[in-house]
């Protein structure tokens, strides 16, 4: 019986560490260098702006309540939380594209007024400057990405094709 009760708090100890994402930049599912690189770089946008892409962008988010999402996110934000929006060009060819962030977000993209499904998705901590990444297999037309459910008003996020 004392070896069960043993083994029990092991398991319940051990459980909390296997749930904890991975960390370290090199623990992402794929490749993230440049992605790192270009969320350094990134350049100033506003909410509800244009973006480039391959191109990294530093965006000042509004409050959640304020931010007038052209899409209700499918995760409502907590109270308090930011959110915003930025409007990018048909790229050049369908196919899958990343959204990579540097700091924990939801995300939707929205082409053509519906939300396009996320793909994989890749996490860790303690990477600086990179947090997430996400799939989406997209058509070749202008698209939305919107970010919510930010404890801070501030996020750099940047597009690129896989």
């Amino acid at each position: 019986m004392k070896r069960i009760g043993l083994a029990l708090a092991a398991f319940i100890i051990a459980v909390p560490a296997l749930a904890q994402e991975p960390v370290g930049c090199d623990k992402f599912k794929w490749p993230l260098d440049r992605e790192r690189a270009l969320l350094a770089q990134a350049a100033p946008a506003k909410s509800a702006g244009d973006l480039q892409l391959v191109a990294g962008a530093r965006l000042t988010l509004v409050p959640a309540a304020e931010a007038k999402l052209p899409v209700a996110p499918t995760r409502a934000p907590k109270d308090g939380s930011y959110a915003g929006f930025l409007r990018l060009p048909a790229p050049p060819s369908a196919g899958t594209y990343r959204v990579t962030l540097s700091a924990n977000a939801w995300i939707e993209v929205v082409q053509e007024g519906e939300v396009v499904k996320a793909g994989v998705f890749s996490g860790v901590g303690g990477c600086e400057g990179l947090r997430k990444s996400v799939k989406f297999e997209l058509a070749a037309r202008p698209f939305i990405v919107e970010l919510s459910g930010m404890a801070t008003p501030e996020i750099n996020v940047v597009v690129t094709p896989d």
